[in-house]
């Protein structure tokens, strides 16, 4: 091997090319990479990415059915090189949570064990806390017994690892590795340099997401710790597992401004070739390695003659879960919409409206969309409770107080917002700039009494359920937006609303609803265009003419 050998441009010039093939996810995270390195966001030491990668291959065995010495594929060395060799200007690691999604059966359990024998017995920091977190402690106990089993097939690292009943300790540098189940009450002392999470995707909701917060929260205390979680896709909604995909999707969108995040994720792009042995190798990048080709050619056999065979080998083998969370919009595509309008622009105009009122604690959206030469410009007013606005500041990390001043939120009420404001704000659009909402869709758990004073001025009302009966219509706006033809006049706290959708995927019914990235991100501006676009849509016929303005 070349002292200094760069993984990184070699895998990332092979996967551009097609040499090798790679899904989407993977294509990004290594241009993300790449444009680090050039802008000299991140520096490359190569020193320390080679020293991983020679340890490894030197000093790690296998330990199921072989015990030769691990050779690391190129995707491999790529992910170690990105992982101890992407440094800031002072040489400390950029990335603390790394998140690898892969398919079964390509040596997920060794590659982890081979992680923590590295950083064990060659990471410069003494008193090392490394830990194997796992629901139970069974499940914990399979990469931390593969790690023993590692250190065992090689003299030079067992004779300095001592088994004791609950750990194992290397009195050389201070450093213990251990199992653990959840508890994450009794998790607040902990001081982990490494926790390494296996098949993460089976953890439960609740327990899952406090656990790996609680973990996360733990390594602030430490120079360059990690929190490694690799997993294949599994069953479990609304799960951790979930969570790190709606964030991993949103910062390879470019939707997100974390640093310290590392995705990988090897999953494949087109459904519909689910059994396609080139889309499966964009899952499976060890496939003709530690999984022979003929292994899913079998496989698929079975799949394709059974339903829920199949639901298990795109979970499993595909990494398609059947109800996935992924952001949706691109960060370009919104901030290429943005556009400067006003209202007086729009004079006289046909429209649609829609209102999300939410919660009447937080925020509420209306929003008119106008259609002028073939495009659609929105127009959103959001409403807050004033006594609310710097709590709500503080909790969401939103300058709203900005917004106010320019006139984009209204403080409405003291502590609830007072639904007369939305009702006047319908009112003054079409008294004072005769803009005309032919048709308002409202969420069908609103304020009845707004929705009678609406109805009773003269608006026609539609209430619209927000759920996966609304694919059409999105799959419809994504369509619109993406080729540059709906506009967001000057409303930046709707462009974040809209970066901050992700869809959860029902591969089953093969349709989607629309989600929060996260859970104190606000979408409210992003369903009410939705309302108004499902109106659009659904009456289209009866006054598409009249919504064209084109007279």
């Amino acid at each position: 091997m070349p002292p200094y050998r760069n993984y990184i441009y070699e895998y990332h010039a092979k996967i551009t090319s097609g040499e090798i093939i790679a899904g989407k996810w993977i294509k990004k995270i290594y241009e993300i990479i790449i444009n680090g390195l050039q802008k000299q966001e991140y520096f490359f030491n190569a020193k320390a990415a080679n020293k991983a990668i020679r340890f490894i291959e030197n000093f790690c065995h296998h330990s199921k059915g072989r015990n030769d010495l691990i050779k690391l594929e190129l995707w491999q060395k790529a992910i170690v090189s990105v992982i101890f060799g992407i440094q800031d200007a002072e040489k400390i690691r950029i990335f603390r949570e790394i998140f690898i999604v892969i398919g079964r059966k390509n040596g997920k359990s060794l590659f982890a064990s081979a992680i923590i024998a590295y950083m064990a017995y060659l990471e410069p920091e003494y008193g090392q806390e490394i830990y194997c977190l796992a629901p139970k402690l069974d499940q914990a106990a399979l990469v931390y017994d593969g790690f023993y089993q590692m250190v065992q097939a090689e003299d030079e690292l067992a004779e300095l690892a001592k088994k004791r009943r609950s750990d194992i300790y290397i009195a050389e540098s201070n450093t213990v590795i251990k199992p653990i189940a959840f508890n994450a009450k009794k998790s607040d002392g902990f001081n982990p340099q490494l926790v390494v999470c296996d098949e993460m995707a089976a953890w439960s909701g609740d327990a899952g997401l406090k656990q790996y917060e609680v973990m996360k929260s733990a390594l602030g205390a430490r120079t360059q710790p990690m929190i490694l979680s690799i997993s294949t896709a599994g069953y479990i909604n609304d799960s951790i597992y979930d969570e790190l995909m709606k964030r991993s999707t949103s910062f390879l969108k470019g939707n997100s401004k974390e640093r310290r995040l590392l995705p990988f994720l090897y999953m494949i792009d087109d459904v519909e070739k689910w059994n396609d042995i080139d889309e499966l190798k964009k899952a499976n990048p060890n496939m003709g390695v530690s999984v022979k080709e003929s292994f899913f050619m079998d496989e698929i056999a079975v799949a394709e003659g059974s339903l829920s065979k199949k639901a298990e080998f795109l979970t499993k083998y595909c990494n398609i879960k059947q109800n996935s969370s992924i952001a949706w919009l691109e960060y370009q595509t919104v901030e290429n919409a943005g556009v400067e309008k006003t209202l007086e622009d729009f004079r006289d105009c046909y429209a649609v409206g829609g209102i999300d009122l939410s919660q009447t604690t937080d925020l509420t959206a209306a929003s008119v969309v106008i259609q002028k030469d073939g495009t659609l410009y929105a127009f959103t007013q959001f409403f807050m409770p004033r006594g609310r606005l710097e709590y709500l500041q503080a909790t969401d990390g939103v300058p709203y107080d900005i917004f106010v001043r320019k006139g984009l939120i209204t403080l409405s009420g003291e502590n609830y917002v007072d639904y007369h404001d939305v009702y006047s704000w319908f009112t003054m659009l079409l008294e004072n700039y005769g803009i005309r909402p032919l048709k308002i869709g409202y969420d069908r758990y609103s304020a009845q009494y707004l929705i009678t004073d609406m109805a009773n001025y003269g608006f026609h009302m539609d209430d619209v359920y927000q759920g996966e009966n609304l694919t059409p219509v999105i799959r419809e706006f994504e369509g619109i937006i993406k080729d540059g033809d709906f506009k967001i006049a000057d409303n930046n706290l709707l462009k974040t609303h809209f970066l901050n959708v992700a869809l959860k995927h029902n591969m089953e019914t093969r349709k989607f609803r629309s989600i929060k990235i996260e859970q104190r991100a606000h979408i409210d501006g992003f369903v009410s265009v939705i309302d108004a676009m499902t109106v659009r849509q659904k009456y289209w016929e009866e006054c598409g003419e009249l919504l064209k303005n084109a007279a």
